[in-house]
């Protein structure tokens, strides 16, 4: 019995472990056609992102070429490239990951009614989370708002064994023509910022295992604590393996629990922060606008400063805030594409509340500078640390960072890695920023760090002022 080909539509599964789109692709029968579609959504990826997805790409691509595969990639609508090509090899069905950002799901539904109005099998598979949205629900039978209960609700449920990476993928006799990654130029946003990034950069799915076996041997049993110490790695460093998909949090969940049920005490707090992200893509899928507008329609008057040129808000985006530990962690986004998490509450508490900045403002910069930037977990960071989100710190609570400083930077090991300013012999990491930034800033390592642009208890106070004025 012949079978047709099936195309597997690449987005956000950037592997072969793991991967159930691809194993129901090859289940089928018949030949299993990789794609890589540069649509709309995907050029409009910030510059960071971008530039760290394409090697995702160049990694799965290898993979792929190991198994006598390889990726197509083409440009453009996705309901014009996919019916070409169904066209051109005779497919019968296109499968691919499920997404859940708004803009994702209009397209796919989109695509999906088109190609089964052809007569195409098509269809969404699960794979970006360990619990789809839907099948989480409360007592009552709504969404989950607040966190904690939302762990209690899963954290007893049964995550499925990872599935196997196939060790053979059924290849047509002729591939399609393909046009080249590199003419894409999905690097070209960063400038000259892209060498001094890829410096920091790893990509593919064998790098994310070594990440997680390694950290699981000498990292989980400190994670309570070093998670957020600013100068140490007591981080798994996986954010940006999960966003691209180059490994799935159900092999993530599978390995923490082992090293739970062997005696790793920190292993649960870690498992912890997987199921946060679970909850960001719930919150998102049940209230899509979560993504461009207040969670809480009682701040939509809020008179946050909205102006994207406004001088503190270049300073923010800089690392010129006059603030150590805020400019720091500025300057480690520009130069690595990552930063720590304490340092994203700090920014974004300083830039939302003694800046009185529009959340959005900082949540589309983020979007630029980071390689493991996602949709979900993106809008909800930011809601959270401004107070205008679900399960928020509460507006009054404003993150001073010096304390914090004090607190999780204890000697100054953070701030000295990132700022040169003042070091007679100033670490590669911190004048690496001088090479990454645009020229038109004109800044130097030489310049004298600058004075605080607002004082942290003017600041403070300010905001809570105009808090005070609001009902909420």
């Amino acid at each position: 019995m012949t079978h047709t080909a099936t195309i597997h539509w690449i987005r956000r599964d950037l592997r072969l472990g793991d991967n159930p789109t691809l194993v129901e692709a090859i289940n089928r029968g018949g030949p299993v056609i990789p794609v890589v579609i540069n649509d709309d959504i995907q050029r409009g990826l910030g510059a960071a992102s971008a530039y760290r997805m394409s090697m995702g790409f160049e990694a799965i691509d290898k993979s792929l070429r190991a198994l006598g595969s390889r990726i197509i990639y083409r440009s453009g609508d996705p309901v014009d490239v996919l019916r070409e090509l169904v066209r051109e090899i005779g497919a019968g069905a296109v499968y691919w990951s499920r997404l859940y950002d708004p803009e994702s799901v209009a397209r796919d539904t989109k695509v999906k009614a088109a190609l089964k109005a052809d007569g195409i099998d098509a269809k969404s598979v699960s794979g970006h989370l360990m619990f789809e949205p839907w099948t989480v629900e409360t007592k009552a039978g709504g969404f989950f708002r607040v966190y904690t209960p939302f762990w209690r609700a899963l954290s007893g449920r049964d995550v499925p064994t990872p599935l196997p990476a196939p060790t053979k993928i059924p290849s047509p006799e002729t591939w399609p023509q393909s046009e080249q990654l590199s003419d894409w130029t999905m690097g070209a946003g960063l400038r000259r910022g892209q060498a001094v990034l890829s410096q920091y950069l790893s990509a593919g799915e064998d790098v994310a295992q070594d990440i997680l076996f390694q950290f699981m041997d000498t990292g989980v049993d400190r994670y309570a604590t070093g998670r957020d110490l600013m100068g140490v790695n007591g981080t798994s460093r996986l954010s940006q393996f999960l966003t691209l998909g180059e490994i799935s949090p159900r092999q993530v969940w599978h390995v923490a629990r082992q090293a739970m049920m062997q005696g790793a005490a920190d292993a649960e707090a870690f498992i912890k922060q997987l199921v946060w992200r679970e909850f960001g893509y719930h919150l998102m899928y049940h209230t899509p606008h979560i993504t461009t507008g207040n969670w809480s329609e009682k701040w939509d008057h809020f008179p946050w400063q909205e102006d994207e040129d406004h001088p503190h808000v270049l300073a923010w985006k800089q690392g010129r805030t006059g603030i150590p530990l805020i400019d720091a962690a500025m300057r480690e986004i520009y130069v690595t594409g990552y930063m720590h998490n304490r340092g994203r509450m700090n920014v974004g508490s300083y830039l939302t509340k003694h800046l009185l900045t529009h959340w959005r403002i900082g949540q589309r910069w983020f979007e630029e500078c980071l390689v493991d930037w996602d949709p979900a977990l993106n809008a909800l960071g930011w809601q959270w640390v401004a107070g205008s989100g679900p399960d928020a710190t509460p507006y009054f609570r404003v993150f001073n960072p010096d304390t914090q400083a004090k607190k999780f930077d204890d000697g100054g090991a953070y701030r000295n890695a990132w700022i040169a300013e003042g070091q007679r012999n100033a670490p590669k990491t911190a004048l690496d920023f001088y090479d990454a930034i645009p020229q038109a800033w004109n800044l130097r390592s030489d310049m004298r760090y600058p004075d605080p642009i607002v004082d942290l208890s003017t600041g403070r106070n300010r905001a809570l002022e105009s808090y005070k004025a609001r009902t909420f």
